[in-house]
């Protein structure tokens, strides 16, 4: 679904206080330590909206050479295409794909958009995108307000991430004694980032299984995630993926991430990526105990570095035009069918497809 940015979130952007958003720093160099129910006060609000959120923006440009199968087969590819969504700007789309019996732009039933191509050769798709940095905001709980579309539809399961018996015995397990959405949301967030871990063995950004890691609890960013979703929704919090990719470098094509968000009544969205503080974890060796880490888990708790950019959202996700095989678990790498069988999109070199990202100069 397509998203513009409502008053809440802009003033949950700008009414955060100065000492927040000069802690919280690209990538999350370091932590938000504000408490989830602090408030600035009226000079450090007023100096607050003097400050600009961090930014990340440049050119995001997808290239794709199918000519290596044989004449005649059927190729098909769709290939994500970001738009605005909240916190992001996305400009000049283009794409180019010579000879191709159709390329267009198109929607799914989720509003995600994608570039559909049927052809025999190579193609290329850019757009500009704009991403501010996420920083938490003061977090206010109304259980009179009531739930909007959006929200509702972010109650209910899907195929990895059912709201059954399994999972809401772990999640009452997880919240017991806790009384508000915020006490539950972030007791998930905690037992997460305490009880799983990052795998890097795990193909691609994971499955997000949440039934089987339960138990194994180990994998990549839509495993854990997924995780967090399925345990808020299970407990009536409604929460939700969002996938897209890192802009940090000038080749990203694996660099693809799936973060979360949880619904509060009286604030509206909050950012959680419980996912990108065990990434932190395993990368720099840290104890789940250390100072860096609570920094680091304070920081995503509510907020989002900018460089990333949503390309879409939803689970079990048919294509437009649909797809010869089952629904997608989630819509965020190129995917391709040669004679109606899937190409493995896990593997960009034999796919063959590559992402670029070029920053603007600054």
């Amino acid at each position: 679904m397509k998203k513009t940015k409502s008053p809440m979130r802009v003033a949950a952007i700008m009414g955060v206080s100065a000492l927040a958003i000069a802690a919280c720093v690209g990538c999350g160099k370091t932590a938000d330590k504000k408490g989830d129910d602090s408030s600035s006060s009226s000079k450090a609000t007023v100096a607050a909206k003097a400050e600009k959120v961090n930014t990340t923006s440049g050119t995001v440009t997808t290239t794709v050479d199918m000519s290596k199968y044989d004449a005649g087969k059927v190729v098909r590819v769709w290939l994500p295409v970001a738009q605005d969504y909240d916190y992001q700007k996305v400009t000049d789309v283009k794409f180019n794909a010579p000879g191709a019996k159709t390329a267009k732009i198109n929607k799914d039933s989720f509003g995600n958009k994608m570039l559909y191509i049927e052809w025999a050769s190579d193609a290329d798709l850019s757009f500009h995108a704009t991403r501010e940095e996420v920083t938490r905001p003061k977090l206010k709980e109304d259980d009179s307000a009531k739930l909007p579309k959006d929200a509702k539809e972010a109650l209910k399961g899907s195929k990895l991430v059912p709201v059954n018996d399994q999972v809401k015995d772990a999640a009452n397990k997880i919240v017991k004694g806790k009384k508000t959405d915020l006490e539950k949301a972030r007791a998930i967030y905690d037992w997460i980032i305490a009880n799983m871990n990052r795998d890097e063995s795990v193909a691609g950004c994971g499955k997000g299984d949440v039934c089987a890691l339960l138990s194994t609890k180990g994998g990549k960013c839509t495993d854990i995630n997924s995780v967090f979703v399925g345990l808020c929704r299970a407990v009536g919090i409604p929460a939700r993926e969002q996938f897209g990719i890192r802009m940090n470098d000038a080749d990203i094509t694996k660099n693809q991430h799936c973060w979360a968000e949880f619904y509060l009544k009286g604030t509206s969205w909050v950012a959680a990526d419980p996912a990108d503080v065990l990434k932190t974890v395993l990368k720099n060796g840290w104890t789940k105990d250390q100072a860096e880490t609570k920094e680091k888990a304070e920081y995503y708790w509510g907020g989002y570095d900018s460089e990333r950019v949503q390309l879409s959202e939803g689970r079990d996700v048919t294509l437009n035009p649909a797809q010869s095989g089952p629904a997608l678990n989630y819509f965020g790498y190129p995917y391709a069918e040669v004679d109606g069988d899937a190409v493995d999109y896990y593997d960009p070199a034999n796919f063959t497809y590559s992402v670029a990202f070029q920053a603007d100069n600054k």
